[in-house]
Order: structure tokens, then sequence, then C-alpha cells
């Protein structure tokens, strides 16, 4: 890190960065080059958009203020009315602007040989910076903006410094707005400093993690079914920020007349394809959780709803004209990319007003409900009326959009692998197919069926699911040999071509975040010690009555236990190499620490979380002491299965370690005719010779010589012992 903060003292302008480009050592891609800096077309781009989102967010809030008003909420002054909205879509600008830089960066165009950005990826970041910097600044100001829209007082009590206890304490968007104003920061320094490839992808993952208080915040996280309200605004945000972002810079890189310009317009369309998918399938969920259908064209919500489904189809519409007819026309030259940028263009600007929507939708109360939720489903987002048996786990689902999702994606890419492997007349292993979609069905099976559900209100079906996750589900997937496979699938870039998928893969396999990440030590401290911080810390009664502490909670179950059992299984290529007795010395050695946790759990008097199941008010769940009491001899037991598995997977890979030194023996000694036993033939004759010439009085005694074979190899002893 210090080599790149020292490298940030002296950054390149544009032309130096070029000429340096030019001159750099041979091999890999051609140098980029610009025409002109993406920041000439990038300003003016960005204020037109701020400009069209933010009228038509005002529009949208001047229509509402009437609906709002009967919803109860007092008339904070239009400074906040109008600022609010204004205000916001100026940092969504922002924030879509880092994420595609980001994206750009990352993603569509390569990388000089050494590894640093190139000019194209080094403009991107820059704007990047400057659009996470204004999301930040942005966010700050939503934070007493937010708290005067939410109990009317005057926005000058709220930027007094003696009140932003109060600001914080009593209005949970003025938080959110914090946590994402901390995001931004964080995105904003890391952009800021960067100039390698490698610590560059990192600013994406953060630049998205600054909309999850967004997401989870708002109309989608209360009332009845905010879970799925809450996980299918998680995938809209995403994948329209993306979506935008990625055009955003794409835009700004033809504009410049970037070397790589049908290259990166071709990877961004990959993504906008799936990104318009899942647009609108989570905003139709999301729509429905809120109203009926039937409320589309008679309430001011349900107008907004069909606004943003209209701006859809015309941005779907552009998408498919782009993917048909302009972006075969790049390669035209500068006729090409100036039609490509003007129709791009107008493509962002409908974006800017669908954000504009999204905006005042985000304001505006939705339709209310004939009937009050039960306070288990304002808790839950669903009811349970009835105690969990083995029935109601089978067959009562509640698909999860999040994790569910993952699970079906993550089938369909694998088999996808696995058929290119077989097209192309090379074999994959059948036993590590049937383990990865065994672990993805467990997967789904484990959020979106009757133990998902059941686990928010029963700590131990929530054991229960602990386990399946952190212990069952990342054994089989890493028996999978996920990496193996998109090694051998994924096309290989060539000598000079730009680096894909697959070089990445093997760029993230040899960095130093690779290694530190699994490091034996911090992967069983990250395995086996968030057990004990989680339970027996205190934390999970904080956090257990939050929908995002769920999706976090599953989130580190799984990495951490695919991480564990990639270093001990290790099927797959991985930054450290262990040795099959270390691999057995790693998981015994963090078996006792598991169970005396589940002992520990059993042991415990006092209940976990007891104000939050407490809180339920579920008639059928009265012994949690009982219940917190198995859950612990779950935890206790859980740890013998994934133990059977981790020790068949440890000795078939040790007869096949054995098994392919043998053959790499006999190829060896094939090529050079058993020079390696001739040459011990030969040191017998000579020390039989020098043995008989120093006793020569001594008549030689003959005796039976057994003939010189080659040595035995494992696999012909195991044969011969069996």
């Amino acid at each position: 890190m210090a080599r790149v903060f020292a490298a940030d003292l002296h950054r390149p302008t544009l032309e130096a960065m070029s000429d340096a480009a030019v001159t750099r050592r041979p091999g890999g891609p051609a140098p980029d080059a610009l025409d002109r800096p993406i920041s000439s077309i990038a300003w003016g781009l960005g204020w037109a958009i701020a400009w069209v989102g933010g009228i038509v967010g005002i529009i949208v809030t001047a229509s509402t203020v009437s609906s709002t008003r009967l919803a109860g909420i007092i008339d904070p002054g239009w400074i906040v009315t109008y600022g609010m909205p204004t205000v916001q879509i100026i940092g969504e600008i922002g924030v879509v602007a880092a994420i595609g830089g980001a994206l750009f960066a990352a993603f569509f165009v390569p990388p000089q040989p050494d590894g640093v950005l190139d000019v194209g990826g080094f403009q991107a970041m820059r704007f990047a910076t400057v659009g996470a910097l204004v999301w930040t600044v942005a966010s700050l100001l939503l934070v007493p903006l937010s708290f005067s829209y939410a109990t009317s007082r005057s926005l000058s009590y709220a930027i007094a410094p003696a009140h932003w206890g109060t600001v914080l304490d009593q209005v949970a968007e003025s938080r959110s707005w914090l946590w994402t104003a901390g995001f931004a920061l964080l995105a904003t320094v890391l952009g800021r400093v960067v100039l390698r490839w490698g610590w560059a992808v990192f600013m994406l993952p953060l630049a998205l993690l600054s909309l999850m208080p967004l997401a989870l915040s708002g109309h989608s996280s209360t009332g009845g079914d905010h879970d799925i309200a809450t996980n299918s605004l998680i995938l809209h945000l995403i994948s329209a920020t993306l979506w935008m972002g990625g055009l955003f810079a794409v835009v700004g890189y033809v504009f410049t007349g970037g070397r790589y310009a049908e290259l990166a317009v071709r990877r961004f369309s990959r993504i906008a394809f799936w990104a318009l998918i899942v647009v609108g399938v989570s905003g139709v969920i999301n729509a429905l959780v809120r109203m009926d259908w039937d409320q589309l064209f008679s309430e001011t919500y349900g107008w907004l709803v069909f606004g943003k489904i209209s701006a859809l189809v015309v941005l779907g519409g552009f998408g498919a004209m782009q993917r048909k007819q302009i972006i075969r026309r790049l390669a035209d030259g500068p006729v090409g990319r100036a039609l490509f940028v003007r129709f791009a263009a107008v493509e962002l600007l409908v974006f800017g007003a669908t954000f504009g929507l999204a905006v005042g939708l985000s304001r505006t109360p939705p339709p209310g409900s004939d009937s009050l939720p039960s306070i288990t489903k304002v808790a839950l987002g669903f009811d349970l009326n009835q105690p969990a048996s083995v029935g109601r786990i089978l067959t009562e689902w509640r698909f999860d959009l999040v994790y569910g999702t993952a699970a079906i994606v993550l089938a369909i890419v694998y088999l996808r692998g696995v058929i290119r492997l077989r097209r192309r007349g090379d074999d994959w292993p059948i036993g590590r197919t049937v383990s990865w979609l065994a672990g993805c069905l467990i997967l789904l099976f484990a959020t979106s069926s009757g133990l998902g559900k059941y686990s928010t209100a029963m700590f131990s079906i929530h054991m229960i699911e602990h386990m399946v996750l952190s212990m069952l589900v990342p054994v089989l997937l890493v028996l999978g040999g996920p990496i193996t496979l998109a090694l051998r699938a994924l096309p290989v870039a060539g000598k000079d071509a730009p680096p894909g998928p697959r070089e990445w893969i093997n760029s993230a396999l040899h960095s130093k975040f690779s290694q530190v990440i699994t490091n034996p030590i911090l992967v069983v401290v990250l395995f086996i010690g968030s057990f004990y911080v989680l339970y027996l810390g205190g934390l999970f009664g904080d956090v257990v009555k939050y929908h995002s502490a769920h999706v976090l909670m599953n989130a580190h179950f799984l990495l951490s236990g695919y991480l564990f059992y990639w270093l001990v299984i290790g099927i797959d290529p991985a930054p450290r190499t262990l040795s099959p007795v270390a691999k057995v010395g790693i998981v015994f050695g963090s078996l006792p620490f598991h169970a005396f946790f589940g002992v520990a759990l059993m042991m415990t008097d006092t209940v976990i979380a007891k104000s939050y199941y407490s809180s339920l008010h579920l008639p059928w769940y009265i012994d949690r002491m009982s219940d917190q009491r198995l859950g612990g001899g779950i935890a206790w037991a859980a740890g013998e299965v994934p133990l059977v598995l981790v020790m068949l997977a440890l000795l078939v890979q040790w007869r096949r370690q054995d098994d392919r030194a043998a053959k790499r023996f006999d190829r060896r000694e094939d090529r050079d005719d058993d020079a390696e036993l001739a040459s011990y033939n030969a040191m017998l004759r000579q020390m039989a010779g020098r043995s008989a010439a120093a006793t020569p009085d001594e008549a030689p005694v003959t005796q039976p010589q057994e003939p010189v074979t080659q040595p035995q190899t494992a696999d012909e002893a195991s044969r011969e012992s069996s």
C-alpha cells in the first residue's frame, strides 16, 4: 500500500501516460490511447442527467405533496420538501458514475502488462472518484434533511452540532444516510490512491456497498413482506446502477476515441442484458409487495410505478437497437462512434428521468391496506401461526430472492461450464458435478424452504440453518471444484490479447489479498471464532431483529465455511498449498473449539435474544431455554458429518496424489529406457566387485539373486494388500 501512495504523488497527465504506454516493455495488449480526457464529456453529460432527473423528481414531489400530508407528514417547508429529492438525485448520479468508472477500469479495458492501469482505466477511476465524492457530500446533506422531513423540525435545528445526537437517535433514515456517507468516503479515498488494476477491483464492491443502507431503509424495510421487498430492492439497485454506470463510462470512453471501444461496448452489452432482466423482475416484485394490480391506475403510487415500467420498456428498446445495429457500426470509425455516443446519451437522459421517478416514488406513501398486519408479520415479514414440524419445513416455502437466486444461478453457470467442456471433448468428473448441484440444492432449501422461514423465529432452527450454511453447503461446493472448472472451460485470451475472465481468476489466485485471506490462522478464526463472538459475545441479540443482519450472517456463514474447506480440501488451486497431513491437522485442531462452543451453548443459563423472541408473540414458542439448549446440541453434533466428508476427500486426494506420482515416474522411465533402474543395477555390480577384490582368498559363495525390479508404487502395494 505504501507503494500505491508513493505512486500517487507523481500522477502522470493524460499525455504523459499515453507516451509512457507507447514505450513500455513489450508483451501484452497494445497500449491504449485517448484523443481527449474522458472528463471532457463526463462533466457535461453528468450535469444534463442530473438536471433531467432533478426536474422529474421535483415535479413528482410537487404532485404527491397532498398524499404525503394525508399520510400524516407535516409540511417541513419548501427547502426540505424539494431539497431532499434534488440532493438525492445529484448524489445518485454521483454513485452511478463511481460504480460505472470502477466497473470500467476493472473489467472493460485491459491494464498495462505490469498491472498498472492504462490511460483509459486511469481516466475512468478519476471520474469514479469524483462521483464517489459527490455521493459522500450528498449523503451528509441528507442526514439533516431527512430528519427535518420526518420530524418537521427546522433545518437549522437539525444542522446544529448540539442536536446531532438527537438527529441520529430519533430518525433511522438519518442514520442510514450517515452509513452511506461513510462507505462513499472510503470509496473516494480508495479511488484517489490506486493506480494498479488489482486495487481498482476493490472499489466496485465498496461503491456498491454504499447503496445497501438505502436499500435497507424506506418503505421496503417495514411492514408485511418486508423481507421480499428488501431483497428485491437490493437486486434492483445493484443491477440498475451497474447498467447505467457502465453505460455512462462506456459513452465517455467511446467519445474520447479509446482503442478498446469495441471490446468495452461488447462487455458492457452482456452486463446490460442481464441487468435489464433483473431490474424488470425485481421492480415488479417490489411493487406488488406494496400494491395490487388494480391500484396501478387508481393511486398516485401506482401511476409512478407505471411510469417506471414505461421507462424500463423504453430503455429495453434502446438496448435492443444498440445490440442489433449500433454496436456493429463502431468498426466504421468516427462516424460509427458518433452514432453510438448520440444514441447512448439519449438513453442516459431517459435513465435520469427514471431515477427522478424512483426518488419521487421513495417519498410517496404506498396505498393503504384494508387490514393491519399482525405483530409477527411486521417483525418477520410473514406470519407463523403453527409450530415447526417436519412437514411444514418441507412444504412451506418462501423463496429467498438473494440466496435462492444465487443457488439457481450458480447451478446454471456450473452446468454451462461442464457442457462447454463436453462439447470440446474434455471429460469432467461426474462426482464433482453432483457435489456442486447438491450444494446448490441444499443452499436453496436452507434459505427458501420452511427451514429458512422458521430460522428467524426459533433459535434451534436458526442453528440448523447456520450449521448447514457454514459446514455442509461449503463442503459440497468446494468438492465441486468450480475454480478448476472455470480455468478449463474459459478460453485463454492469448499472448497479445486483452485479458479476460480466465486471466482475472488467475490474477486473483496469485494476489496478495488471496494469500492473506487463506492464511490458516485467519481462516480458522473466521470460521470458528465467529461462533463465540456472535452467540456467546451478545452480538446475536443486538442484531437479530434486523433483516439486514440475517442477510449478512448467511453471507458470513457461507464465505467463512467456503474459505475453510477450500483450504483443507484443496481440490481447486489455492494461493497456499498444504500437505495432506497439515490439512488433517487443521481439521482436528479446530474440532475441539467447535465442540466446546456447542457445550457452552447448552450450559448457558440465559436466553440469547430473549427480548427479540418475546416480541414475536408466538403462542406456541414458550420454552425458549430448552430450544436454545437443543440448538447447542445441534451445534455440538453438526461437526461430525462434514468431518467425515472432509476425511474421505483427503483420503481420496492422498490416493490420487500417489497415483499421479507413480504415473510421472513411469513416464520418466519410459522416456530414458529405465535409466534409473540401470544405474541402480550398475551400482550393485560395482559394490559386488569391490567386495570380491577385498577378499581374494575366500571362495566366492554363489547365492541365488533375485532380479532387480522397479520400485513398487503405492497403488500396487494397496492392490496387493487388498
